[in-house]
């Protein structure tokens, strides 16, 4: 998500960034100047009513006219940012993550619009958007992000995330199935009610734990009931609801006003509901129901600010922001907690990880990868065996699978985890084939750069073979036909075991840098007296 700086459109000492959010149900721009201190002023904000995703169960198939319609906004908020000379940086959620065809989209969007987009993983778009809201609160907060297909949970502590999680329930997904066209029957109703209530129950127990805390609520529903309390007070639904409070009993009001009303022409005109959602704001607000129900919450705050903010408050972080921490620093965080859940013998893979990441920089000039592929080596290293969970026979492949489908990894977008969950299922056995589906969906230069990493890690893990601690440091040496690697043991350390798997595994690391690499072993020179 970093750009070149030299793309990067300067204003003074300020730098200016678009972010685009494509929702299931809109898309958003905002297109702010961040200034060195982290915080920025919007130039320029735009909503588009897409409905790209639909459908009461899993997403499958982007439709034609949505991508259309998708396609069409993207070239409109192009044209605005370009406006302002400034990089786009597109996230999608959860109607791409599922689409089986969202490839066609993602591939339109670069070649009509010139926007890349990144999928992130519903764990990434809870902490994106709760970057825009904690700063506020001194005290813990939830923050809840009800989407159109999925919704995100995420309780912090000013800058610290201890909590992310995201489930596939969201207002258009509800509609879909409960509430065709926004007609309500009593009985979809309490089917509904059921469902939500059912799918709930491990994230209610989850969130449990950590009360008591503040409930920070974003995004399109819970904004869209909040203009109508406001509007039941007598206040103007149309003014910022940025920090507006409603509380549960007000809201029992806003939804008994909607239910009464079963046909959306009936929703018609009902002060504070903007009329695009008069058929999806019943799914929305049953699925807030519950959710305040078995929390027993009380009270909510708005927060106007959601995933584009967050967006843009990561990149000021990157871009040397004191006031943030570095991605780097969330991604380590994250992994680090996966290990520990999975991994029994953590000294080892930290210790295999670091003689990984000591290769990495001694052949930056040979392989030249870049500080992001750094961060995919130190996450791979860390959950390399995290599939001895399940089983240790294949545990490579279970490794794969327990990566890929994690909702622990935050800082990551959906093709990074992908890479990771590559890099890790390579670390030992079968080495990459076209025969692998996973593997041969990728890119080519994202293959190359599984073998590479891969072959760094085999490496490394094979340093540490007989998990004590013999090898001291690593340093790295090419030519323009080889690698030498120098292995500095501990004083009387018999590494014979360690020289030899080093030596059987070197093979994908030679084919990816295309030189021959030899093991040197020895211990620390005597000092002198």
């Amino acid at each position: 998500m970093v750009r070149p700086e030299s793309l990067v459109a300067r204003r003074g000492d300020a730098t200016v960034q678009a972010a685009i959010d494509l929702g299931t149900n809109s898309f958003h721009l905002v297109v702010a100047r961040i200034d060195g201190e982290g915080r920025f002023d919007v130039l320029a904000s735009e909503k588009e009513m897409v409905r790209l995703g639909s459908g009461s169960g899993d997403m499958h198939l982007l439709a034609d006219d949505a991508m259309d319609r998708g396609i069409d906004a993207l070239v409109r908020f192009g044209q605005i940012a370009a406006g302002f000379g400034a990089p786009v940086t597109a996230v999608a959620t959860s109607a791409l993550r599922e689409a089986e065809n969202r490839s066609t989209f993602i591939d339109r969007a670069r070649a009509e619009a010139g926007v890349e987009i990144e999928v992130i993983p519903g764990v990434e778009e809870a902490r994106l958007g709760v970057l825009s809201a904690l700063p506020v609160f001194d005290e813990q907060v939830l923050v809840i992000d009800i989407g159109g297909g999925s919704t995100e949970f995420l309780v912090g502590r000013g800058r610290e995330v201890r909590s992310a999680h995201s489930t596939r329930l969201g207002a258009i997904r509800l509609t879909d199935r409960f509430f065709p066209g926004g007609r309500i029957r009593e009985r979809d109703l309490k089917d509904c009610r059921t469902h939500v209530r059912s799918l709930l129950v491990p994230t209610i127990r989850r969130l449990r734990e950590y009360r008591p805390f503040l409930t920070i609520g974003s995004s399109g529903t819970i904004t869209t009931v909040a203009r109508m309390v406001v509007a039941r007070r007598g206040g103007d639904p149309d003014a910022s609801m940025n920090g507006v409070t409603f509380t549960r009993a007000e809201f029992g009001h806003v939804l008994d006003a909607l239910v009464d009303r079963r046909e959306p022409d009936e929703r018609r005109g009902i002060a504070g509901l903007d009329d695009r959602r008069r058929d999806i704001i019943v799914g929305g607000a049953v699925l807030l129901e519950q959710i305040l129900d078995g929390l027993a919450i009380d009270e909510v705050t708005v927060s106007e600010a959601a995933l584009r903010e967050g967006v843009l408050l990561d990149l000021a972080a990157r871009n040397g922001a004191p006031s943030f921490h570095h991605l780097s620093d969330i991604r380590r965080q994250s992994v680090l907690r996966m290990a520990e859940l999975f991994h029994e013998d953590l000294q080892h893979i930290e210790k295999a990880t670091d003689l990984a990441l000591a290769l990495f920089d001694t052949l930056v000039d040979v392989h030249g990868l870049d500080l992001a592929a750094r961060d995919l080596l130190e996450a791979a290293g860390l959950l390399h065996n995290v599939g001895l969970f399940i089983s240790h026979a294949a545990h490579h492949k279970h490794s794969y699978y327990v990566i890929r489908n994690s909702d622990q990894l935050a800082g990551f977008t959906d093709r990074e985890i992908e890479l990771i969950a590559q890099v890790a299922r390579y670390h030992r056995k079968s080495e990459p084939k076209p025969s692998h589906v996973e593997f041969h969906l990728l890119p080519q230069a994202e293959q190359a750069l599984v073998r590479t990493l891969a072959g760094m890690l085999r490496i490394a893990i094979a340093l540490d073979r007989t998990r004590q601690g013999g090898v001291v440091s690593v340093v790295a040496t090419a030519s323009s036909t080889s690698v030498d690697i120098e292995v500095e043991l501990v004083e009387g350390f018999s590494a014979s075991l360690e020289a030899y798997t080093a030596h059987e595994r070197r093979g994908l690391l030679e084919r990816a840098l295309g030189r021959t690499v030899a093991l040197h072993f020895h211990e620390p020179a005597a000092v002198a007296s």
